[in-house]
């Protein structure tokens, strides 16, 4: 009676088990593509150049001194607001002031000097045309008067000069605009020996900024003036600015082996954002086209196994291959505009639709006998995802 009841349970178990395995095969999932694939469509792509430069205003004028001394009063600070003419600064005007009243002393002398010689010459005249002197001696009395007069003109220079320097010694502003830096304080000796220092720095328009952006040499050719451009400051991080290539400087920076050339971008700042000194990451809209066939990049890193390059590809060409009933076919396509997702198609045997294939399908290990029903991931002991970390 026991054995048989053994067999009876052999049995169940049998037939559970090839119940189990009847049910996981009919219930099995088919099995995946081959292939990875995108599909072919039509969009609009817009090819750009990346390249960052630091936010400047258009026109910028840094005002200096010609004189020395020492900075007595302050008319201006910074962000200040000034007009052409208006006063910055006065330097101590006391010894300007002093070679002034010397070199007016020693006019008014070489004036009275040269007065004196002109009269004697005046006489001599007289005495010359009666032979009561020699023609030398009236030749030298001339000469001497006209030694005074030289003397009264250089005199008058001199004093033209030291009333020059006093009114120096009044910084006053060369242009209206707006003061962006001042380098100078209340009691700073000024020295302007070999070169003019720099007291201020005047921005004649916020209105309009400049961006001083540096392109790689690679990129250079495809830049020109006129072309839009759409930049990006970190104070802003969500807001596009436009600007307009204004210039490209033929010099060339040379860095670490890395040669850039500087591009000019003007950009509209009326409402002010735009500061000086901020870096902004611009991106020059180099090509654009609308509504063409487009390309995923992915396509153009995928090589099915024992596939040979071809040699004769040009440079804007290209070898895909689309999923032709799970078997890779190789498309020779002619490639334009591209961006970081994808490139426009310009010719080839290839139609919007169409599946591209970008990779191959792993696919997932065989389920165990006893994983449960399929799509269903294993548990640990926990009651976790076994694959989860």
């Amino acid at each position: 009676m026991n054995r048989r009841r053994s067999l009876i349970a052999v049995a169940l178990v049998v037939v559970l088990i090839a119940g189990l395995v009847v049910w996981r095969q009919l219930t099995a999932p088919p099995p995946p593509p081959p292939f990875v694939t995108e599909t072919i469509a039509r969009g609009d792509i817009a090819e750009t150049i990346t390249a960052n430069g630091v936010l400047n205003p258009i026109r910028v004028v840094k005002v200096g001194t010609q004189v020395s001394g020492t900075v007595i009063s302050l008319h201006a600070d910074f962000n200040d607001t000034v007009r052409a003419g208006q006063v910055l600064l006065r330097l101590d005007p006391a010894l300007f002031a002093s070679r002034l009243a010397a070199s007016e002393a020693s006019l008014a002398q070489a004036r009275a000097q040269a007065a004196l010689q002109a009269a004697n010459v005046r006489r001599a005249a007289d005495l010359v045309a009666k032979d009561y002197i020699s023609r030398q001696d009236y030749e030298t009395l001339v000469a001497n008067s006209r030694g005074a007069a030289a003397q009264v003109q250089a005199a008058t220079a001199q004093v033209a000069q030291d009333r020059a320097n006093l009114q120096f010694s009044v910084i006053r502003a060369p242009v209206s605009g707006v003061v962006i830096s001042r380098e100078v304080d209340i009691g700073t000796t000024v020295a302007a020996a070999f070169s003019t220092p720099t007291l201020f720095t005047i921005a004649r328009d916020l209105s309009r900024m400049q961006i001083e952006a540096s392109v790689a040499e690679a990129d250079i050719a495809r830049v020109q003036a006129g072309q839009q451009v759409r930049f990006t400051v970190d104070a802003y991080g969500g807001r596009n600015f436009a600007g307009t290539v204004k210039q490209i400087r033929l010099n060339p920076v040379t860095q670490q082996n890395v040669v850039t050339y500087t591009v000019v971008v003007e950009a509209e700042n009326a409402d002010g954002a735009l500061l000086p000194g901020m870096t902004a990451d611009a991106r020059f809209q180099v090509a654009s086209r609308n509504n063409v066939l487009l390309l995923p990049n992915g396509a153009l890193g995928f090589r099915p196994e024992g596939f040979k390059p071809a040699t004769d590809l040009a440079a804007d060409e290209a070898i895909v291959f689309v999923d032709d009933a799970g078997t890779a076919t190789a498309r020779r396509l002619r490639l334009g505009a591209s961006d970081p997702l994808a490139s426009e198609i310009v010719s080839g045997p290839i139609k919007a639709g169409e599946q591209v294939i970008t990779g191959l399908n792993k696919a997932d290990a065989a389920p165990g006998m006893f994983s449960g029903p399929p799509g269903q991931q294993p548990r640990n002991r926990r009651g976790q995802d076994a694959t989860a970390k």
